[in-house]
């Protein structure tokens, strides 16, 4: 299993990189807004010396267009390192810039995946992930656990080297529902892993435990 961070956010990233076994940081368009006015690809490159280069790091193109979303690649490759996976949405556009970049050595990540057609079309141009959106799918009643499961199969069943990087995510159950149908990999807010330990339960049997042991030795630490 891969957990990714799905922020910009320098501080939760810090948090979380030293928190979790944490194997990767996702952005969009979306994700810099909420972070203001800032110089993009310098962030970029302050999240890359944060995680260091094991980790991966998924930058999303703009256009929209097969020619712009193939010079929005070559772009974001040139201002970030050769190890960013490029995020790419399946559309059909987006589908030929796949199968270009792949062909010139780019790491792959599809994205905006609905449907398992679309999945399986990315699998087949080589993209290195595929980013099924759970709680968007949800949201249109379009069963996620079925599409993510359909995908792992095609996965296993054509011996792929995709994987699949679960993502927009609500809340922490939705995480375990696509991790237990095979995702190989999720990415969230800080605020799901946030809410992953704010169980209360959690809390008082670490204060409980912590009491007893002072109780029986007169002191906090072993």
């Amino acid at each position: 299993m891969e957990f990714l961070l799905d922020t910009l956010n320098l501080e939760a990233i810090k948090k979380w990189h030293h928190i979790l076994p944490l194997a990767g940081v996702t952005s969009n368009p979306t994700i810099a807004k909420k972070e203001g006015q800032i110089d993009f690809f310098q962030r970029i490159r302050d999240v890359r010396e944060i995680i260091g280069q094991d980790a991966s790091l998924h930058v999303q193109v703009v256009a929209k267009d097969y020619e712009g979303i193939v010079k929005d690649a070559q772009k974001i490759r040139e201002e970030t390192d050769d190890h960013v996976y490029i995020k790419i949405p399946v559309t059909p556009d987006g589908l030929a810039a796949i199968k270009t970049l792949k062909s010139q050595g780019f790491n792959i990540t599809a994205t905006a995946i609905y449907t398992t057609m679309q999945g399986l079309l990315a699998i087949s141009a080589g993209a290195d992930y595929l980013a099924p959106y759970y709680n968007r799918m949800e949201n249109l009643d379009i069963d996620p656990i079925q599409v993510i499961g359909e995908l792992v199969d095609a996965i296993d069943r054509t011996g792929s080297s995709s994987k699949v990087l679960a993502a927009s995510f609500k809340n922490a159950s939705q995480v375990t529902k696509a991790l237990a149908q095979g995702a190989q990999s999720i990415t969230a807010g800080p605020d799901v892993f946030e809410a992953a330990f704010a169980m209360p339960s959690i809390a008082k049997a670490v204060d409980d435990f912590a009491a007893d042991w002072k109780a029986t030795q007169g002191k906090d630490y072993i």
